[in-house]
């Protein structure tokens, strides 16, 4: 059973940002704020972010409004962000690169423990401390060192075969660059998948909508 019943995909996603909201607050040492004043600054309604919180509890005081360091813990612990799930990368090249050095990991709920590639010359290489080591000794490892989370970027075709040798070792959690349906595979697992030419493909859309409108 999960532990806050079955929350709706979209009050999940607005959370993060609630988080890194509440943190920009927290930086102005501002300590208390309304719903109201909350909504104006989001550009939520005052009703949709009371919807939101009261699917965890609720966290407001009449009167009062929210205590913001407190709510940010608050969210912060319902993101499960005091875990640290051991995490391994899957790939080298420059995304893998990027994700490894620009990822605040251990403030987001993971630690980093390792990067794979099978490119002989980036094997043995650091990145961000951590030594780049080879694909072939990915089992060994990850038995070695208790893995929870797979990241994988590397391109589409090599990920069916890496996804199932760590599969076969039981890791079912994974945060994928990659352009492969990891669920076609496996129905069992946990995925986030992040398509950034989507996103791309999104602002070009939002863009160009803007630009026939405005005609």
């Amino acid at each position: 059973m999960h532990k806050y019943g079955n929350i709706s995909a979209p009050v999940i996603k607005r959370l993060p940002r609630y988080y890194r909201f509440l943190g920009e607050l927290m930086d102005k040492d501002i300590t208390r704020i309304s719903s109201r004043e909350l909504s104006a600054k989001m550009r939520l309604t005052a009703s949709q972010i009371r919807q939101d919180l009261n699917c965890f509890g609720g966290f407001g005081q009449q009167g009062y409004g929210y205590s913001v360091p407190g709510l940010y813990n608050e969210i912060g612990h319902i993101l499960g962000l005091n875990h640290l799930y051991r995490a391994v990368l899957i790939g080298a090249g420059n995304l893998g690169k990027a994700v490894a050095v620009h990822m605040s990991f251990e403030k987001r709920g993971f630690k980093l423990i390792g990067i794979f590639d099978n490119d002989k010359n980036k094997i043995g290489t650091s990145i961000r401390n951590i030594q780049v080591t080879d694909l072939d000794d990915l089992e060994s490892f990850c038995q070695q060192n208790h893995t929870d989370v797979a990241i994988f970027c590397v391109p589409k075709n090599a990920v069916p075969d890496i996804a199932k040798r760590l599969y076969n070792l039981g890791i079912k959690n994974y945060w994928n660059f990659s352009h492969y349906d990891l669920s076609l595979l496996y129905n069992d697992i946990i995925v986030e998948n992040v398509h950034l030419n989507d996103s791309l493909m999104i602002l070009c859309y939002k863009i160009s909508d803007a630009d026939v409108a405005s005609d």
